[in-house]
């Protein structure tokens, strides 16, 4: 079958796929899912190793050339090191990413790396222990720094570190954007994007059903209380960190040029002065990139997203098992054909961030 790269309507080519192997999680993030997990699923809901790199092969023809692998977290599943030998087999496929907490990573990285895989990114979203325990539930800070410290270590190149910031939550992220100094690691902020249901974004103003202590002033850790007003633009962000390091005496953040770490992706670069890192932000909300958006995303129970922010889904489970080729293929490029020219702002979707693959 010979490739080709596709392009939805409006001209936008569809190079980069993001799968969820796994809507599973060793953390409960306050903002990703419930404290409980996401209800479990049987085993023939959710797609094999073997059907995820069945719809790369398919898909590598149609243009894609990067994977990211996301989760919940995906160092919980049993399958991911076959499954990226398996992806890294596909002649198409130039680059493979994950996206991890990195509690997993000082034990799997040397098999990670072997696969094939070739960069990752560290979610991180403080530097206080105690804030940690309680944003992740069930982490501790001790471990995501030992997963930075073994990407650097086996040769994951670059290393991310993605930090949602909230601004109920303030955190340092002076102090997050320091670890881009000493350090060959990447610090990327993401400005905070509102996903889960109506019910769960905002919908805490003095609302008889609210939670326990969250109606009123609602307790930081509450993200049945947070809107768009928890929304820290990156403009904003960035002059902050700049005023910082000029207290500090390291010197405010300049323009990296030409200089952004591989698989830059939406995001805009800037680094210290003599820094061996860089640092990030991404403007989801305050500056749409929607006009370059070039991934659609695939989640573990085989649906096809468009977008993050629609909840708009296209299944290729039933065809892929039916050995459909065919009907694989016009499902993905129906998907492609209705990817939206961009998304809304603040409406919320019916899945939790961990059941979507961010």
């Amino acid at each position: 079958m010979a490739s080709h790269d596709l392009h939805d309507e409006y001209g936008r080519s569809i190079s980069y796929l993001r799968i969820s192997v796994t809507d599973k999680c060793n953390y409960r993030c306050v903002y990703c899912m419930p404290a409980e997990g996401v209800a479990a699923r049987g085993h023939d809901e959710l797609l094999s190793a073997e059907e995820i790199a069945r719809f790369v092969r398919l898909v590598a023809q149609e243009g894609i050339r990067r994977i990211r692998l996301t989760g919940g977290e995906p160092l919980v599943s049993h399958r991911i090191v076959p499954l990226i030998r398996e992806i890294r087999a596909i002649p198409e496929i130039e680059d493979i990413s994950l996206t991890t907490n990195g509690a997993l990573l000082p034990r799997l990285a040397p098999e990670l790396r072997d696969a094939g895989l070739d960069r990752v990114n560290i979610s991180l979203d403080t530097l206080d222990a105690d804030q940690f325990a309680r944003i992740t539930r069930l982490g501790r800070l001790e471990q995501a720094l030992a997963g930075i410290d073994a990407a650097l270590a086996f040769g994951f190149d670059p290393v991310k570190v993605n930090t949602v910031v909230v601004r109920r939550l303030k955190q340092d992220t002076f102090g997050l954007a320091r670890l881009s100094i000493d350090r060959p690691v990447h610090v990327r902020f993401i400005e905070y994007m509102p996903i889960g249901s109506e019910e769960t974004i905002g919908a805490c103003k003095n609302e008889p059903h609210c939670p326990p202590g969250v109606s009123g002033a609602a307790p930081e850790l509450h993200p049945e209380a947070w809107d768009v007003t928890d929304i820290v633009p990156s403009d904003e962000l960035r002059e902050q960190i700049s005023e910082a390091g000029k207290r500090a005496g390291v010197g405010p953040l300049l323009p990296v040029g030409e200089h952004a770490p591989a698989g830059a992706g939406p995001a805009q670069y800037w680094r210290f002065a003599g820094a061996q890192g860089t640092v990030g932000f991404i403007s989801a909300m305050s500056n749409h990139f929607c006009n370059r958006c070039n991934r659609l995303r695939l989640t573990a129970d085989g649906k096809l997203r468009p977008c993050l922010f629609s909840d708009d889904e296209y299944p290729v489970r039933d065809a892929l098992r039916a050995s459909d080729d065919a009907r694989v293929l016009a499902i993905y490029r129906d998907a492609v054909h209705h990817k939206p020219l961009e998304h809304e702002t603040t409406d919320g979707t019916a899945r939790f961030m961990s059941q979507i693959g961010g």
